[in-house]
């Protein structure tokens, strides 16, 4: 409760310090304000504290998400100050709404009320149409934000339908009540409540970008401003698989046999098409578009197998996922900012030109790819541990097929930056974004060697 009154006050003092023109603290006060955020969330930690009439409950699972949430947030900030600290880019409302994004998110991690849910989506969703649209003279841009809102709208509809079923079935928005109804449900099914199940299912997985509902992933992704993208992709999509997590084992471990083929059907379909279409895609952000369609498809057997594992194998996949997706965009934007574009090209002769950068990029990519001795190794591998615990055994050789194709459009821009003897264009990098990289490659590889840290705290 601590983190969101700070996270909403943050948000409005950044409102607010662009009104009365007081630009040079926003960094700092942000900055300040989510290390304070962070700090009231940690010590929050073994506490399990219910507010708002028991509609959220701050556990551990709550928490730990929380913590990814604000510092991603933080890398976030720091990269957009010092990517466009010499423009005239307004950073207080920039900053407001990827803090408001951050609200939603933690009402999404902490919900024990479909209202609580409904409303934390649309604080999130409502937040990430704005951003997608924010570089207001590009036409991309523009596109992006419309489609964007046009899709979520429509996956709203189908969330609401979904929520109302459930309502109408059990007669209460609680999470407790429901599931104690859907226990008396698995014994004598009830059309309304599978309906509502499927109907939810159904509005998150557009929000997860799950196929076939993933078809607004790429155009998004590509037009949106890279670091934007860069923040949809990791936070948005997580926020969105771990809301999914928290209502189906709190609500319909009873009713698993109604959803689990579904479920199991669309984990393999966004394997497929995210790998098999980011094959072919020339644009690095478009494949990374589709390439975070198929991670979608990996933390869906989470969801799948829902056992005593799986929040512990989401939580270790979010943390890796999020360092290395957030550091190949990044790269982009260092890219764009030299003038180099979006293509495969860009990158070469990189080994001559800043062998530093190609170091970062090749951690990352191997990471996304499942490598071991990164952290994106040990994140698919307590996956596919919890699905084989959970007798899903043909659902895991199906996404370590998936993974050694994924190696292929990953391995491309590091292919190019080595096999490309001539030096390409020199990469102007500056120094802050440099460090920042090398933390969130630092972390990468800490990960990898010592998954330990973070597997099994929840």
């Amino acid at each position: 409760m601590n983190v969101l009154i700070a996270l909403t006050v943050l948000g409005l003092l950044s409102m607010f310090s662009g009104v009365f023109k007081i630009r040079l603290i926003i960094l700092p006060v942000t900055v300040v304000g989510l290390i304070i955020s962070l700090v009231l969330n940690v010590i929050m930690w073994n506490t399990n504290h219910s507010y708002f009439n028991n509609m959220m409950l701050v556990d551990n699972y709550a928490i730990a998400f929380n913590a990814i949430t604000i510092v991603t947030v933080l890398f976030i900030v720091l990269f957009y100050h010092q990517f466009h600290y010499k423009e005239e880019v307004h950073y207080s409302e920039v900053f407001a709404i990827i803090l408001f994004t951050a609200v939603g998110a933690v009402i999404m991690y902490s919900f024990t009320n479909l209202l609580m849910l409904f409303l934390g989506v649309e604080i999130l969703s409502l937040s990430f149409y704005v951003l997608a649209g924010s570089k207001k003279r590009d036409l991309l841009s523009n596109e992006a934000s419309l489609k964007y809102f046009l899709m979520g709208t429509f996956s709203t509809g189908f969330l609401l339908f979904g929520i109302a079923m459930l309502y109408g079935a059990s007669g209460s928005f609680s999470l407790n009540e429901i599931a104690a109804y859907g226990k008396d449900a698995a014994v004598k099914p009830n059309t309304f409540l599978i309906a509502g199940i499927l109907l939810i299912m159904t509005g998150l997985l557009f929000k997860v970008a799950a196929a076939p509902f993933q078809f607004w992933t790429p155009d998004v992704y590509q037009g949106a401003p890279t670091l934007v993208t860069g923040y949809m992709a990791t936070t948005g999509k997580i926020a969105a698989v771990a809301a999914f997590l928290r209502l189906f084992e709190l609500t319909f471990p009873s009713l698993k046999e109604n959803y689990q083929e579904v479920l199991w059907a669309i984990s393999v379909l966004t394997m497929l098409v995210g790998n098999f279409i980011a094959i072919y895609q020339r644009n690095v952000k478009r494949m990374l578009a589709y390439s975070s369609i198929s991670h979608a498809g990996y933390m869906l057997i989470a969801l799948v197998t829902l056992n005593a594992s799986s929040n512990s194998a989401i939580l270790f996949y979010s943390v890796s996922y999020t360092l290395a997706s957030l550091t190949a965009f990044v790269i982009i934007k260092v890219m764009e900012q030299n003038k180099m574009g979006e293509t495969y090209d860009a990158f070469n002769g990189l080994s001559r030109s800043n062998p530093l950068l190609l170091f970062i990029l090749a951690i990352a990519m191997l990471s996304l790819a499942g490598i071991p001795f990164t952290a994106g190794f040990f994140g698919k591998f307590y996956i596919f541990y919890s699905a084989i615990s959970g007798g899903w055994m043909w659902l895991v050789i199906v996404a370590v097929i998936n993974s050694f194709i994924s190696v292929y459009y990953y391995f491309r821009p590091i292919l190019a930056g080595i096999k490309f003897q001539e030096p390409g264009k020199p990469v102007i990098i500056s120094p802050t974004i440099k460090i920042l990289l090398l933390t969130l490659t630092f972390l990468t590889l800490l990960f990898g060697l010592l998954p330990g840290l973070i597997s099994g705290i929840i």
